[in-house]
């Protein structure tokens, strides 16, 4: 039922592993889940190991970053409708299919979506209903809805350090109340 926790990102050296940052994290306003059996619209961060496929943002990619970054334009949304072919994509713009009220228009979270990387829950194939927008994000006013968030100066450093060539990942977990990214 955490709703708040730590983010540790780490390096792989040798045959272990090295702590390059680490910042409080807040997590789903009903805590963390197994990701395979999450639901949507539980306001619940699903565990598991994700990829992190692209960052994006309103604002301009943080200096140093190397991930694939999207700005955030008026027609960005992402479609969490699980009845549209768009389910659990960014859209621009909003396809018909992809009702408004299923879908989070980005530019609306300015504080939260300043800079943000999606976390790979559900993405490659997805399930319907299994939940839809979940990413690592700039802290809002409280929990979030099912993301990851950290303070925006960790953001900023977490895309400095998140390398593609490296293959970033994201593990949530429930056992410490940690969730760690880790690159290889």
């Amino acid at each position: 039922d955490s709703t708040t926790g730590t983010l540790t990102w780490w390096d792989r050296r040798g045959s272990g592993w090295v702590a390059a940052g680490s910042a409080p994290a807040r997590f789903g306003a009903n805590g963390l889940t197994e990701g395979a059996t999450r639901v949507q619209g539980t306001n619940t961060t699903p565990t598991g190991l994700y990829d992190l496929p692209y960052a994006f943002g309103i604002e301009a990619a943080a200096p140093g970053t190397r991930h694939p970054y999207r700005r955030v334009g008026e027609g960005s949304w992402w479609c969490q409708d699980n009845l549209s072919r768009s389910y659990n994509r960014w859209v621009d713009p909003r396809p018909a299919d992809c009702r408004p009220e299923e879908a989070e228009h980005l530019v609306g979270y300015s504080t939260q979506y300043a800079r943000a990387l999606v976390i790979g829950f559900n993405y490659h194939r997805p399930v319907r209903g299994r939940g839809a927008g979940i990413f690592l994000h700039v802290d809002g006013k409280g929990a979030t809805a099912g993301c990851v968030s950290v303070p925006a100066a960790a953001m900023n450093r977490v895309l400095r350090w998140a390398d593609p060539a490296r293959r970033p990942h994201i593990a949530i977990g429930t056992a410490s109340g940690r969730t760690a990214i880790t690159r290889y």
